[in-house]
Order: structure tokens, then C-alpha cells, then sequence
């Protein structure tokens, strides 16, 4: 698939639901209203559209949430999809907040899975109970060594948060190196409302590196996951630090993703509120896969150049309603 930009799409985010166990302050509000059982797509379902974007040559396929081990049977699709390696899907991959990873962990590896992200802001247990709203890092931080131990490679996604975390960024950068995980820092992003104004948890990630290279060696690379971060080498610990910076400097230009969500919503792209429904085609009587093929295709032909992410500093409303527990970051 060719948007209209010359880029390939060749990933596909898929958020299995918009639940989630925590509440972390920069992603949604204390009191969510989730979407009813009832509108969410089948796991077979999710798996035959996943089916259809591998046949249009996605090759990379994660699964996210809000939280996607949450989800009832959810297992059951990561080895649908992991049967389909080899046969189109080059990987599987997901992105969890680590709090079920201790029952998962093993399963996730039998699938298929090699790699995933967890989510961890803070290393300290009264912040992250903060951040998290009623979160205990124990839990997490048990889970990561749980996958660690299954033999998954791991990498720390942590959102930088002014005044949060931005003093956790050397000891978090030691702590990876010492376990033998990448880390991500991700910068916050105007998705949903949420309980305070994001003007206030804006930090620059030029700014962290600046830091951050006072006590550590980094080193540019050319390495590449096929997401949006930017990678340095940690000469000191040998591991990599990326950097995800949709507002200070964005990655449109290389962008290969779209995002599929729990209710057959396809995003084109994470800042733009363009959507694309699958579920019609997909539920229509007697529709084949070239049917749903089709509206993916057109879905492509509309792929946006880029979002339009800002951080307003008159505290006006966040750039997009749509919280970004819906299509999984």
C-alpha cells in the first residue's frame, strides 16, 4: 500500500480495546467512560482484517490498548497472528502497562512474540501510584522481569512529564542499561481530555538529551524498529535510548503506520480525526476480503502528509477529542 505521499504502509497498530486496568494522568481522566461490550469487533473479526492488511503487505503487526491483555481470550488472537509469521507477518509486537505480564509472559513467546514495550514512567512507587491514579509498581516491574525471564526482548516506554519525571532520566538510563532493556522517552501529546492542562506536562525531549548527554555518551544510529523514535547508543551500558517527539520535531515524513481500532475504526493517522470505517464492509452480507481490501485501499488513497500536534499555551482544549487510549498511541 502507497499513500498518496510515496510512503509504504507496512505497519498496523491495532488497539483490542479501550479499556485499561490503570489511569495514567496524561492519557485519559480518573473517571472514564468506556466504550459497551457490544460495539467492539469480535477477536475473529479483528483477526480477519488483520488478515487483509497482511495480504495488502503490512508486515509488522502490534497489538495495543488502552491495555490489550485486559481483553477476555485475548491470547487466542496474539496466536492467530503468530501462526502468520513467516507467511506474510515478518513481527508481532505489543505495547502493555506490564500489569498482567506475569500471567502472560510465556504465553506471548509461544505466540510468536519477541519484542514488546512497557510502559513505565517513574522507577519510584509513590509517583507512579500518582501517575497511574491507583497503579502499584511492584505489579509492573514484576511483570517486566516475568517477560524478561520468558526471553522477550524489552523496551521502557516512559512519557516525559515537567516536574514528574524529568529528574528520573539518568537513574532510569542506568537502570535499563543494567537489565539490558532500551528505553523510549516519548513526549506528552494533545490526545482527550484529561484531568489538567498538558501546557504544564510539556517537556522537550531536545531539552532531555541535553541532559542526559552531561553524564552519558550517546551516539546517533541509524536503527530503526519501524516505528516513529530515533535512536542513540548509550556507549556506557551498550543499550539504545529512542526519542519520540511529535511536537518538537515530528516523524510524518517517514510515517508507515495507520491504527486500527477495537470497533473496526481505521485512523490514517494518530493527529488527524479522518477515519475510515471498516466494520460495514467487514459485516456485510456475503462481503469477501477484497470487499474489506477495498475500503482499506481507499481508506490509504487519503492517508493525511502529517498531524498537527501543538502544545497551546493559553490551557485552550487538546488538539484531538479523541483520548489515546481509543487507538492506542
Amino acid at each position: 500500500m502507497i499513500d498518496p505521499f510515496g510512503r509504504s504502509i507496512s505497519y498496523l497498530r491495532v488497539s483490542v480495546t479501550d479499556r485499561c486496568d490503570l489511569r495514567c494522568v496524561y492519557c485519559m481522566a480518573e473517571d472514564m467512560t468506556f466504550l459497551p461490550k457490544a460495539d467492539l469487533l469480535s477477536l475473529e473479526e479483528l483477526d480477519r482484517l488483520c488478515g487483509v492488511f497482511i495480504g495488502l503487505g503490512v508486515r509488522k503487526i502490534r497489538l495495543t490498548g488502552g491495555e490489550p491483555l485486559v481483553r477476555r481470550d485475548v491470547m487466542a488472537l496474539f496466536r492467530n497472528l503468530g501462526a502468520r509469521l513467516g507467511s506474510g507477518l515478518d513481527e508481532l509486537t505489543v505495547t502493555t502497562n506490564g500489569t498482567q505480564l506475569g500471567r502472560y509472559a510465556e504465553d506471548l513467546r509461544a505466540a510468536g512474540v519477541r519484542r514488546i514495550n512497557v510502559s513505565l514512567d517513574t522507577l519510584d512507587a509513590a509517583k507512579f501510584a500518582a501517575a497511574t491514579r491507583w497503579g502499584k509498581i511492584d505489579k509492573t516491574l514484576d511483570g517486566i522481569f516475568a517477560a524478561k525471564a520468558a526471553g522477550l526482548a524489552i523496551k521502557i516506554n516512559a512519557v516525559a512529564l515537567k516536574g514528574f519525571n524529568e529528574d528520573e532520566f539518568d537513574s532510569m538510563v542506568a537502570w535499563c542499561g543494567e537489565h539490558g532493556f532500551d528505553l523510549c522517552l516519548i513526549e506528552t501529546m494533545p490526545l482527550g481530555e484529561i484531568d489538567g492542562d498538558r501546557t504544564d506536562q510539556y517537556l522537550p525531549l531536545s531539552r532531555v538529551r541535553e541532559r542526559l548527554s552531561r553524564t552519558w555518551t550517546l551516539t546517533d544510529t541509524d536503527y530503526a524498529t519501524g516505528g516513529p523514535a530515533r535512536y542513540v547508543r548509550v556507549e556506557e551500558t551498550g543499550q539504545r535510548i529512542g526519542f519520540i517527539t511529535p511536537l518538537t520535531h515530528n516523524f510524518c515524513e517517514s510515517c508507515n503506520r495507520v491504527r486500527l481500532t477495537c470497533t473496526g475504526t481505521l485512523y490514517m493517522c494518530l493527529g488527524q480525526e479522518d477515519a475510515a470505517d471498516l466494520r460495514a464492509p467487514l459485516r456485510r452480507p456475503g462481503a469477501t476480503d477484497e470487499d474489506v481490501a477495498e475500503a482499506v485501499r481507499a481508506a490509504i488513497a487519503r492517508k493525511p502528509k502529517g498531524h498537527d500536534f501543538v502544545i497551546d499555551r493559553r490551557g485552550a482544549a487538546p488538539a484531538l477529542s479523541r483520548h489515546m487510549s481509543v487507538t492506542g498511541g
